[in-house]
């Protein structure tokens, strides 16, 4: 079967990539530029990750109307970057608007187009910032509108291999699975080395530390978070 992963370039999407090739799906990868303050380190990054896992179909997208709708501090540069909030339950300022749906319509379009029946998508509840596009029920919801909104002989469905998983499940799934990590990149802020401040940032560095791993990629700074 024929596969889309959405691949940001971040460890998530990367694990996710992984999971799906394990699973010998023919892969497809889409990537989607919007306007964020990272974008030219997250296309190398996803170049790179197709690159590993040699998928040769390869979707970039421009979807800047996101950056010109603003609301997120990774698109609007007058918007600071939220510092590391590991136990808020608020929504940080990072949070792009409905970002989500419109990569996964993007996604289901192209999808029907080259009969792909899955797609991978590295969303996580557990252990996001509080992101609403990351809750499983928008992604079950997501899927009865692509069966009510494609051709009757379409069978397109979302997969969300890690939706329930921690940050530090991830780490130890992707370890198992040998992916790259250092192909990756997470941080919201800083495309040179990563800031290890940023939610994003925190996050990764504490899931590494859980594991016992150390992070692979160049940070500013590397506090302990746990």
């Amino acid at each position: 079967m024929r596969a889309v992963v959405l691949i940001s370039g971040g460890m998530d999407s990367l694990v996710t990539t992984a999971m799906a090739n394990h699973q010998e799906f023919e892969l497809a990868a889409m990537h989607v530029n919007y306007g964020q303050r990272t974008w030219q380190k997250e296309l190398t990054s996803f170049r790179a990750i197709c690159d590993h896992y040699k998928i040769e179909q390869r979707l970039e997208v421009n979807a800047d109307f996101l950056g010109q709708i603003g609301g997120s501090s990774l698109t609007d540069y007058s918007m600071p970057v939220s510092g590391a909030d590991l136990h808020g339950s608020d929504i940080p300022t990072s949070y792009v608007p409905f970002r989500n749906a419109g990569f996964l319509s993007m996604a289901v379009s192209w999808s029907e187009v080259i009969g792909a029946n899955r797609i991978f998508i590295g969303a996580v509840e557990e252990d996001s910032s509080g992101y609403p596009d990351c809750r499983k029920v928008f992604y079950d919801a997501f899927n009865k509108v692509i069966a009510l909104g494609t051709k009757p002989e379409t069978n397109i469905e979302i997969i969300t291999p890690l939706i329930e998983m921690q940050k530090s499940d991830i780490v130890q799934k992707g370890m198992e699975l040998d992916v790259p990590f250092g192909l990756s990149w997470s941080c919201y802020k800083s495309e040179g080395y990563a800031c290890g401040i940023c939610d994003s940032c925190a996050r990764r560095l504490r899931a590494f530390e859980l594991v016992g791993v150390r992070d692979p990629i160049d940070y500013e700074q590397r506090p302990q978070y746990i």
